[in-house]
């Protein structure tokens, strides 16, 4: 392993990555459990779903592990599977197998723009203030989506607010969401005393800490479970468990209308949206680990782009949405992860999960929540690298900033990042910095907002 993975040179060793695995993995176990949900609304079978979830994942982490050396996971992109589900199949009226072909489609272009290098020269293209800006505003983005996770932000005639306890107490009792959210604040504070202390697996131990405090308030009645309401039993139904057949999804392809507009446009919208969240993942959790040079660029970012492509590929035949790299990623790197074997930990936990789904299932979002509060904390100390005198700089990764939380997604953080980046340097006289590829993203990105 010292020698595959180059430990030493990366100043970690097989405890700290191991431990860094099975905290990312932990971060995005949900995915588990929400991705077949999601998907299953088009048709498709939940439990073939869980299934090439888990294998898909499996695939993307190892392919990420062996072709890059970096610490990052893949799975089932959250937006990438409500699109697939929502809007492909519910609201243009394709069948689920015409959506998953589209998927395929786009994860064979990405493959071709993955070798040729042309995805490499986006990321290399975009300007270091800028993916300063966009590490900082997915840290804003996975905090935002640790408080939703724990219904700490909820909706409201404001778009959103914090949870209220005045309605938490029904019937002189707690209703389950009360005690969650309650849970939830006591995880963040317990995990960020840890970080504080500097104590090894401190987002790990944060996850099971809160868990089993929620198993405690389920053992004396406190939080009394109620699926239908969302809630479901803290404590696992078993052990063991056997895959579920992937049969009802296995290479279900459809290339009968692979030759229209419609169809273009979704394969085009899948492939946008898979490529930016990409690029701005991985510019996130690399700067979070100091792993971009002194020109701003990433070792090994080919074959990090290469492992997406394929595992969005592997994902479409096994019969799941386009996989992409998480965000979560980040919490493995707050652990100290640094290489591949981090990659690897999370695709054998992904594995795991198939025989031991009970267990894993039973780890409820309010328990990850803390974890990626107390991330987006660290990712935000980046901010400190913006020169805010240079406003020209300043400005644009401020938008890029602010962007990723308001609009839900990292794609158009980056979107907006760089067309304004683009329109305030030519008219404030800077055309020496801005790169040719610039130019034509800023033009991609407006046709994008014009037409799609």
């Amino acid at each position: 392993m010292e020698q595959f993975f180059k430990l030493k040179e990366h100043g970690t060793n097989v405890r700290t990555e191991i431990m860094a695995g099975i905290t990312t993995f932990m971060t995005m176990a949900y995915i588990l459990a929400v991705n077949p949900g999601i998907l299953a609304a088009s048709g498709m079978d939940s439990g073939a779903v869980f299934t090439a979830t888990a294998l898909a994942s499996a695939i993307g982490c190892v392919c990420m592990a062996l072709l890059s050396n970096l610490p990052f996971a893949l799975s089932a992109g959250m937006g990438l599977n409500a699109y697939f589900a929502y809007t492909v199949v519910l609201g243009m009226g394709y069948s689920w197998e015409m959506a998953l072909t589209a998927v395929f489609a786009e994860g064979l272009l990405f493959i071709i723009l993955s070798v040729t290098n042309v995805r490499e020269a986006i990321f290399n293209a975009i300007p270091a203030t800028l993916k300063i800006g966009v590490s900082v505003g997915i840290g804003l983005f996975i905090c935002f989506i640790g408080f939703q996770n724990a219904h700490i932000a909820v909706d409201s005639a404001t778009l959103v607010t914090i949870y209220s306890f005045s309605g938490a107490i029904k019937d002189g009792t707690f209703r389950s969401e009360g005690i969650t959210v309650l849970l939830a604040l006591i995880g963040i504070l317990i995990t960020a005393f840890l970080v504080i202390r500097k104590v090894k697996g401190n987002l790990l131990i944060g996850i099971i800490a809160t868990w089993l405090l929620g198993i405690i308030c389920q053992l004396v009645g406190l939080y009394v479970p109620n699926p239908d309401a969302g809630f479901y039993s803290l404590i696992p139904a078993g052990l063991i468990s056997a895959p579920a057949s992937l049969a009802p999804t296995f290479f279900k392809l459809d290339f009968s209308k692979i030759i229209s507009v419609n169809f273009f446009v979704v394969m085009v919208s899948f492939l946008f949206v898979d490529i930016f969240d990409t690029l701005g993942t991985l510019i996130g959790c690399a700067s979070k680990a100091e792993m971009l040079d002194e020109e701003g660029h990433l070792p090994g970012i080919k074959g990090a782009l290469l492992a997406d492509a394929i595992a969005t590929t592997a994902g479409a035949v096994l019969g799941t949405s386009t996989v992409t790299t998480f965000v979560e990623s980040t919490s493995g790197i707050a652990e100290g992860g640094r290489t591949g074997l981090t990659a690897i930990t999370t695709g054998a936990f992904f594995i795991l999960a198939l025989f031991f789904s009970p267990i894993f299932l039973a780890i409820p979002s309010f328990a990850t929540a803390p974890a990626l509060v107390v991330v987006g904390f660290m990712m935000m100390q980046q901010v400190t690298k913006l020169d805010w005198n240079n406003l020209l700089d300043a400005i644009p990764a401020f938008v890029a900033i602010v962007a990723m939380p308001f609009f839900y997604s990292i794609s158009e953080g980056i979107s907006l990042g760089i067309i304004s980046y683009v329109v305030l340097n030519l008219l404030g006289g800077r055309k020496e910095k801005i790169s040719p590829l610039m130019y034509v993203l800023a033009v991609v990105f407006v046709l994008k907002y014009v037409m799609l």
